[in-house]
């Protein structure tokens, strides 16, 4: 009995322990196939969620795209990282693709998702309120994009969050003080090149990790909170470019972190580190600490665009205490309202010193001798301030400098020669000012110089041929409204160059030929000189020029026609010169307010709105023309010939007939002396004017010397080309004939004949009478002279 319990009990034992073991297998094996499921569900929705993104995107290398395909786990599509133990996407990188389109909100389904960059794209749209799903997320750059709408409030529960990149968007609205209460791991915060309007928060005290906070390029307005001075790693702080206003509060200079740091300073006791100073462009004003002999490892210091500047003359004390910053290499005080004399200490700044910005502000005085010590200066601009007195010529001593900016001052005296020693200029500009006298030909030494601007001077002389052969320029050549004369002189092709002005000046002579080959001229001004002749032809090459004024000048003939076919061209001004004939209609000469030609009184036709006079009409030539060539020439050229056969008779006539008077004939007799023409021209010495002795209503009496019998005669040539002339002569041959009178002078002699130039002579020749004509004894008689 025992034992058949014994045995019994074993086998229910063993039943039990069968049964627990199935069980427990049933269970195991039930567990595992669940957790499988759910695994391969939530890669599904990874899945989904990456190919949910790739259906927004509407543009871009689809090729790079095309891998998001079954072929591949997702897991290995481009752009996408997971973790090797549940599969999951913990990274999307796409950057710089061009991918065009709204970000998908079922981005938000990649819960497990570390990182998301997707800078460097043309995405837009909203940043969707679904990222705040992303609770894993450390890094979200999302920069240089146009995405659109406010920052995201749900960001708040993103906060692992260590780096938040939104820069180069489009983002409006207000920097949220609520994000900013959760991101105590936050280290670098960039939301710079946005359109963010408001003030800081004062609740930024809570980024308690930051190091980097990047604000600047936005509208952002009022005082930086003192909150900030609270953040004790903070390394780089950038707000330049907005419209803050107001003082940097003392707690910040005080962070011995600070490496970089944007706004103006009040004192920088502890702030020793810094490397970056920028208070570039915004509302700040004041005056400039002058502890800065502190900031031994400063580099970079700027200043500008500000308001910076107090009503006294000592704004710039603070100068000199620059000298102890060795590593100074660039200091720019641009745009404020600095006024006083530049201290001599300037030019005891660092020799690392690369980049001197001082323009627009209210700086008098003369440029400080010892400039020349800063070696290694690279930039100087000085330009709109109150400067008198000459350039120094140590200037000339920068050979490294590429950019010289002296415009705008009241500076005197003559361009320094010694400025011709700076071969390394790139841009040279020294426009209104008071220099006077000639453009030294030295300045033909640059060699890589784009832009010369000498403009509103009073400078004078010829334009140096140097200066016109540089064959660097590309950008700029502006040499107007100065007293320059002469021609200009163009001796080789400045290809490059793009921007010619001379207007305003004295020049002479025609427009160079050589114009025609600056190929890349897109403006050229010519107005206000003296020069003449026609517009050339050759500047029918100028097809890419855009404004064009040749006004006030002397130029003539007509408007060239090219001008029409000048796509680019939108300004033409051809006033007050001399031009003439038909205005083009096409192009430009079609719009009345891109063009202008006041003053040309000889211009006709062009479009209606010009109200010219109309053109003779082109037709009507046209016509007569052609009636001359079938009618009139004809006519003509027989009227022609017929007078040159009458002439030719006429012409044989007259020779024969004085071959037979070689010996004039005479109404006196053949007893009476003969005289021909030839021998009367030499008896008055060719009827000089010296031997005439009076003229009557007929002709002219000349005194002379016969040669055969050197008698003195009075030869009168009879007018023939007056009416009734050969009828005088006739009657007074017969007259002298008949008469015979104690008074009357005594005719020797008559002469008809024929002129060496085949025309008809007639003369009287008389016996002189020594003591003047009739009426002269008469006129010396009535005074007692005889």
């Amino acid at each position: 009995m025992e034992l058949a319990q014994m045995s019994y009990l074993y086998r229910v034992f063993c039943s039990f322990f069968l049964l627990i073991t199935f069980s427990i297998n049933t269970n195991f094996f039930l567990t595992s196939e669940s957790a499988t499921t759910t695994s391969l569900l939530a890669n599904e929705s990874d899945r989904l969620a990456l190919l949910s993104f790739k259906n927004q995107i509407q543009a871009g290398p689809l090729s790079i795209l095309m891998s998001w395909n079954d072929s591949l786990h997702f897991c290995n599509w481009y752009g996408v990282k997971c973790d090797r133990q549940n599969h999951r996407v913990t990274s999307l990188e796409l950057v710089g693709l061009n991918l065009a389109g709204p970000m998908s909100p079922s981005i938000a389904n990649l819960t497990f998702l570390m990182k998301l960059n997707l800078r460097n794209n043309h995405l837009h749209g909203e940043i969707p309120q679904e990222i705040g799903r992303l609770t894993r997320l450390h890094t979200l750059n999302l920069s240089m994009n146009s995405f659109q709408g406010e920052i995201p409030i749900n960001l708040t529960y993103c906060t692992r969050l260590k780096t938040i990149d939104l820069n180069h968007n489009k983002l409006v609205g207000k920097i949220p003080g609520e994000i900013l209460t959760s991101f105590s791991k936050l280290q670098i915060l960039y939301l710079g090149h946005n359109n963010l309007t408001g003030s800081i928060p004062p609740s930024i005290r809570n980024l308690s990790s930051l190091t980097d906070l990047y604000l600047s390029y936005n509208f952002l307005e009022g005082e930086i909170p003192n909150e900030l001075g609270r953040i004790a790693g903070l390394e780089f702080f950038q707000i330049s470019r907005n419209r803050l206003s107001g003082m940097i509060p003392p707690a910040i200079y005080n962070m011995s972190s600070l490496l970089l740091l944007e706004g103006p300073s009040l004192s920088l006791s502890n702030a020793s580190t810094l490397i970056e100073l920028y208070f570039f462009e915004n509302n700040f004003g004041g005056s400039v600490p002058s502890d800065l002999s502190k900031l031994q490892d400063l580099r970079d210091l700027n200043l500008g665009r500000n308001q910076l500047g107090t009503d006294d003359s000592d704004d710039l004390s603070f100068l000199t205490s620059l000298t102890n910053c060795s590593n100074l290499e660039s200091l720019n005080l641009v745009f404020n309202q600095l006024k006083g004399v530049l201290p001599s200490s300037l030019a005891n700044l660092s020799i690392e010193l690369s980049q001197l910005f001082l323009g627009g502000n209210h700086i008098f005085g003369r440029i400080p001798r010892g400039i020349e010590n800063l070696i290694n200066l690279n930039v100087l601009g000085m330009h709109k301030n109150l400067f008198s007195g000459t350039i120094p010529l140590g200037i000339g001593k920068l050979n490294k400098l590429e950019g010289l900016d002296l415009s705008g001052n009241r500076l005197s005296g003559q361009i320094p020669s010694s400025i011709g020693n700076l071969t390394q200029l790139n841009e040279l500009f020294l426009s209104e000012n008071h220099l006077q006298g000639n453009i030294p030909s030295t300045l033909g030494n640059f060699q890589y110089l784009e832009v010369f601007d000498v403009s509103k001077n009073n400078l004078s002389g010829s334009i140096p041929t140097q200066v016109l052969s540089i064959s660097s320029l590309s950008n700029s050549l502006n040499l107007s409204h100065n007293s320059f004369t002469g021609p200009l002189r163009i001796e080789i092709e400045l290809k490059l160059l793009q921007r010619l002005d001379v207007s305003d000046n004295v020049l002479t002579g025609e427009i160079p030929s050589m114009l025609g080959n600056f190929l890349s001229l897109e403006e050229l001004f010519m107005g206000g000189n003296f020069f003449q002749g026609s517009i050339p032809q050759s500047m029918r090459n100028l097809e890419g020029i855009m404004n064009l004024d040749l006004s006030r000048n002397n130029l003539s003939g007509q408007i060239p026609k090219y001008f029409e076919k000048f796509t680019k061209l939108h300004y033409l001004n051809l006033s007050f010169n001399d031009l003439e004939g038909e205005v083009p209609k096409e192009g430009i000469f079609g719009n009345t307010s891109a063009i202008s030609i006041l003053e040309n009184n000889k211009l006709c036709g062009g479009i209606q709105k010009l109200n010219l006079p109309v053109c003779p009409n082109q037709a009507t030539k046209k016509h007569r023309r052609s009636l001359a060539l079938r009618v009139i020439l004809p006519v003509t050229s027989a009227v022609v010939c017929l007078i040159l056969i009458i002439c030719s008779f006429v012409a044989l006539y007259w020779i024969k007939k004085s071959r037979k008077r070689t010996f004039p004939t005479t109404f006196m007799g053949d007893h009476h002396l003969k005289v021909s023409y030839a021998e009367l021209l030499s008896a008055t010495d060719g009827f000089s004017s010296t031997n005439l002795i009076g003229s009557g209503g007929f002709g002219s009496v000349y005194k002379g010397t016969l040669d055969h019998n050197k008698t003195s005669v009075a030869v009168k040539v009879i007018d023939l080309q007056r009416d009734g002339a050969s009828q005088s002569f006739m009657a007074e041959c017969k007259a002298m004939k008949n008469i015979r009178h104690r008074n009357l002078v005594k005719i020797i002699t008559t002469c008809s004949s024929i002129d060496f130039k085949g025309n008809d002579f007639k003369a009287l020749v008389f016996n002189y009478m020594p003591n003047g004509s009739l009426e002269m004894c008469c006129i010396l008689t009535e005074k007692g002279g005889i």
